[in-house]
């Protein structure tokens, strides 16, 4: 397994070894001991899968609030997708910056968002599968998150289509300006 630190280098992109032959490919994507052994926080105690019918879906930028704050690992499992994570750390050097990575059923990458960032996702194809991990229970009373087009976030999203498809509550989500974090 090969672990990559980004620009900002809590956010770890993964890339697990791949074994093909004429009837596929195994390949193992989660060892907690690799994963300790490269300070990657757990322990996982929730699996999360996602389907959207459409390229062009944008979920996000989500969170959730101590004490119930999440750290996630992304993966593609089918279609691809354009992964983003924002640091939302108020002590933070990074605070407001983001890093990205093209996930896909293709390049198995997966992404690992530590707590204390906003995360969020563009579907690149059609019939896309996402599923993540997360360090802590959903709690729906903790959620909270950032508008996605936020200019001072300035994420240049790669869109298929002309706007994204949205849910009604990821159209209301306000910017970084006047935004009180609730990590330190």
């Amino acid at each position: 397994m090969k672990f990559e630190r980004l620009a900002i280098p809590d956010v770890v992109l993964v890339t697990p070894k791949r074994f093909g032959d004429e009837r596929g490919f195994f390949s193992e994507t989660y060892r907690a001991s690799l994963f300790d052994a490269e300070g990657v926080p757990g322990p996982f105690v929730q699996d999360n899968h996602a389907y959207s019918a459409e390229a062009g879906v944008l979920r996000g930028l989500h969170f959730q609030k101590p004490p119930m704050a999440q750290g996630k690992l992304v993966r593609c499992v089918r279609g691809a997708i354009f992964d983003v994570a924002v640091d939302i750390r108020k002590s933070s050097a990074t605070y407001g910056q983001h890093v990205s990575a093209e996930l896909s059923a293709e390049n198995g990458s997966q992404l690992f968002v530590p707590a204390g960032f906003a995360h969020g996702y563009l579907t690149l194809t059609r019939d896309s599968e996402v599923e993540y991990k997360v360090t802590a229970y959903y709690a729906p009373e903790t959620e909270g998150g950032l508008a996605w087009n936020d200019p001072d976030i300035g994420i240049k999203w790669p869109l298929p289509t002309a706007a994204p498809a949205l849910s009604p509550k990821d159209t209301v989500l306000p910017g970084l300006t006047g935004f009180e974090t609730p990590f330190e």
